[in-house]
This record gives structure tokens, C-alpha cells and sequence, in this order.
């Protein structure tokens, strides 16, 4: 296996066949191992720098129906919000005091953010911290859509690709086209954005062959940014007694991620701290380069519930920044308050 690793490190690729045969063998010496080599490439590429982004859950509206997520428009249990324009500002306000330079606005799918509304919350942070890049994240849309929140001044967009393969993609999302999915992350690339995608791992019924197709369409892709976490179950959701994925195999798929693209930009997530207590660490030290820190207001942290158990639901945004700072140097890092863009792309 430490031959497959090594080639892996030097090349950055493995075939169908080596891939699928090292996720099929590997042992505890090895996966220690290829986090190693992980660990080399992140400080070859980006040295010890963990990028901060400041994230705004602003809706927990959503349209869609994903069997294992918590606001699903089936879930009649969640408590639903929207944040006002002046809301938003006032998180970006916050978060521009604390020395964030990158705002990542995450949402469902909700109709109520025409694009007009969208332009408009782009165009008013743009105005008030027009050194701040804008990440959104609210799901797929048309080619009209995001060139218009492009034009307005958003840099990235993260859309997770969530899984693919089609058969699991259709059962875990009702309704929903694994085509078009693909479709908007080619969309957001022809565009200029920095796009990021990811995966999901631990989901019932997901397999090593899974996970093959997973790193070779996101090799495929060439995303600036991919966004991975174990799945966690949610009580109101038809997966709600499902086993969890683990956080061994997610820190596996993270340095498996940063040896086939080693210039992308990899978040250790808040689920990976959900199933551990130091599970963003741990992530950090096999690939990971980026953190998220929460900016909502405290009213809204909790019902912004995609699984159960989130962490960092409590805390004032300065408070929550300390945290995880603190973290990130006793992990042997050190903390990066610039835009943090991806190496290799330029705005058009």
C-alpha cells in the first residue's frame, strides 16, 4: 500500500483500480502514513496558514427534500427563520471587526431570495467591506442566476456534488437531478467563480467504489475549494437511526483529496468536531487549510440544524473566533485573516 501512497504523493493520481485497492486494504500503519504525506503536501503548498471565512446562515428555508437533512421542506418539526438584509449587514459588521475577510453566505434553497434580493445583499456587503470576498452557498440555480451574483461581486460558490454516484445520489435526494447537479458545477467554473464541491462520507448504502468516483470526478472537476464531513443523523429525517459515518474514513477521504489536488483549498469542518472533540484538528493535520468559524446571530445558530449535535451554537462570533484560533495554534498552526483565494485562480 505504501507504494500506491508514494506514487500517489508524486503523481497525484491512482487509477480506478489502484484507488479501489488501496481504500480496500489500507491498515492503521498506512493511513498513518498517507495523513503524513497529506500533511507534507499542505505545507509544501500553502505551509502552515488555516485560512478563517466567517460564515451566515441567513435562511433555513429550503425547497429541497434530502432524506438526511435537518431543514428538508418535509421536516414540520424545524423551527424556520430568514435573516433580513440589515441582519445580514450587521453579521458582516461583526465579523469585519474581528478581521474576517472572506463572508460565507449559506442558506436553503429558498424562493423568498429572488435574485434580485441576492444582487442586492452582494452589492450592499460589497459596498460596506469592499476588501471582503463573498462566498454563497444556496444550492443549484440557473446560468442566468449565478452570472448575475457573479457580476454583482460574489467570488465562490460552494455547491457539494454530494455524491457521485447516481444510483445513491437519486435515493438520497428525491425529485432531484444528478445531472443537473453536475451541470451547475460546470456552470459556476465556465463563470469565473472559485467553485467548491465535496462529498458526504459514511452515507447508508455508500461504498469504496463510491468514494472512487467521488475523488475522480472531483479530479475531473478541478474545484479552487472541496468541502467534505462524515454523515450525522438527524432526528426529524427518514435516515434518523442510521449509523454515522466515522471520523477515521473522513480523514482518510481528506488526505486522499489533498494528494490527487493539492493546491485546493480543504475546510476541516464543523462535523468533523461534532463526532469528535478533535476532529477539526485532526483534519488539519491531513490536509485540511480552512475554517468557518459561525457569524449568525445566536437566536438563529440552533435552527440552522442539518444534522443533530452541531457544535458552536452558543457562542458570541468573538468568542467562537477564539475558540478555534486557540485550537488551530495548539494543533501546531497558524492563523491566515486574509481573503485566502485559491493559488491558482483570478477573478475575470
Amino acid at each position: 500500500m505504501k507504494k500506491l501512497i508514494d506514487k500517489l504523493y508524486r503523481e497525484n493520481y491512482l487509477d480506478e483500480k489502484e484507488l479501489l485497492d488501496l481504500l480496500n486494504n489500507i491498515n492503521k500503519e498506512n493511513k498513518d502514513y498517507l495523513i503524513d504525506k497529506a500533511h507534507q503536501t499542505r505545507m509544501r503548498t500553502y505551509g502552515d496558514k488555516v485560512f478563517m471565512r466567517g460564515l451566515i446562515e441567513f435562511t433555513n428555508y429550503c425547497k429541497m427534500d434530502c432524506v438526511y437533512c435537518g431543514i428538508r421542506a418535509s421536516n414540520k418539526n424545524a423551527d424556520r427563520y430568514r435573516l433580513t438584509i440589515e441582519e445580514i449587514l450587521s453579521a458582516c459588521e461583526m465579523g469585519d471587526r474581528l478581521g474576517y475577510k472572506t463572508f460565507v453566505l449559506q442558506g436553503g434553497e429558498d424562493a423568498f431570495y429572488t435574485d434580485d434580493k441576492i444582487v442586492e445583499i452582494i452589492r450592499e456587503i460589497k459596498k460596506e467591506f469592499p476588501d471582503t470576498a463573498i462566498t454563497l452557498s444556496i444550492g443549484e440555480k440557473s446560468y442566468e442566476s449565478y452570472k448575475r451574483y457573479y457580476d454583482a461581486g460574489a467570488d465562490r460558490y460552494l455547491l457539494r456534488h454530494e455524491t457521485a454516484s447516481k444510483e445513491l445520489y437519486e435515493r438520497l435526494h428525491p425529485k432531484a437531478s444528478f445531472e443537473n447537479r453536475r451541470e451547475c458545477l460546470w456552470n459556476l467554473k465556465k463563470i469565473g467563480y472559485q467553485v467548491g464541491a465535496g462529498f458526504m462520507v459514511g452515507l447508508p448504502g455508500q461504498t469504496n467504489e463510491d468514494y472512487v468516483k467521488d475523488l475522480h470526478f472531483l479530479k475531473e472537476l478541478q474545484p479552487h475549494m472541496i468541502g467534505i464531513g462524515p454523515f450525522i443523523s438527524h432526528k426529524d429525517t427518514p435516515l434518523a437511526h442510521k449509523e454515522n459515518g466515522t471520523l477515521e474514513e473522513t480523514v482518510v477521504m481528506l488526505a486522499l483529496i489533498r494528494l490527487f489536488l493539492p493546491d485546493v483549498l480543504l475546510p476541516a469542518t464543523t462535523a468533523l468536531g461534532t463526532i469528535d472533540p478533535l476532529g477539526r484538528e485532526k483534519g488539519l493535520k491531513a490536509g485540511g487549510n480552512v475554517v468557518m468559524p459561525n457569524l449568525s446571530p445566536i437566536s438563529v445558530r440552533e435552527k440552522y440544524s442539518l444534522y443533530n449535535g452541531k457544535i458552536c451554537t452558543g457562542d458570541e462570533a468573538a468568542e467562537c473566533r477564539k475558540c478555534i484560533e486557540g485550537r488551530i495554534t495548539r494543533a501546531g498552526f497558524s492563523i491566515d485573516m486574509s481573503r485566502g483565494d485559491n493559488i491558482n485562480w483570478r477573478r475575470k
